[in-house]
């Protein structure tokens, strides 16, 4: 996993030349927003399952995926995507602190689609779900921090889809 500041560094260091002006001005603007996911990530860490939970209750509840013979049926099952929708919260979150998708790759996405598809798990319903959890986790930390959110989880459903 890299963070905005490793990645410009070894960027540079890999071409063998010092930041420049560009370089210098994403350091700035990750710095000047750092207060800003410090607060996002203090919010969605203190409110987790309820973003989870409102996410399913908007997205998936209520749909053939809950009835019987969904793949949200049983009780493993719904306990299963929970597990699974905290993942992808507490990655996007980390990712949006570090200010890199990278790590959405390797924590995540690397194999996931395969892996669901083999399971038989509703890639549609998946990206639905985050999509979901998008809405709520930027009405739980306001428009800005949302945006910024927004962008880790477009990432996440962009590698599902």
């Amino acid at each position: 996993m890299q963070d905005a500041i490793t990645a410009l560094i070894n960027t540079s260091d890999v071409q063998g030349r010092y930041l420049d002006n560009s370089g210098v001005e994403k350091l700035k603007a990750y710095f000047q927003s750092g207060e800003l996911r410090a607060r996002a990530a203090i919010a969605i860490s203190a409110n987790a399952n309820t973003l989870v939970t409102q996410a399913v209750a908007k997205s998936l509840m209520y749909t053939d995926i809950t009835a019987p013979g969904g793949n949200m049926y049983t009780c493993r099952r719904y306990a299963a995507c929970i597990r699974d929708l905290d993942y992808f919260l507490r990655y996007a979150t980390y990712a949006m602190l570090a200010g890199d998708p990278s790590i959405l790759n390797e924590r995540i996405l690397n194999g996931l689609r395969e892996t669901y598809n083999s399971l038989g798990v509703p890639i549609g319903a998946t990206i639905r779900a985050l999509q979901a959890m998008k809405d709520v986790t930027t009405g739980l930390v306001g428009t800005e921090a949302g945006q910024e959110m927004g962008i880790y989880f477009d990432y996440l459903c962009a590698g599902l889809s």
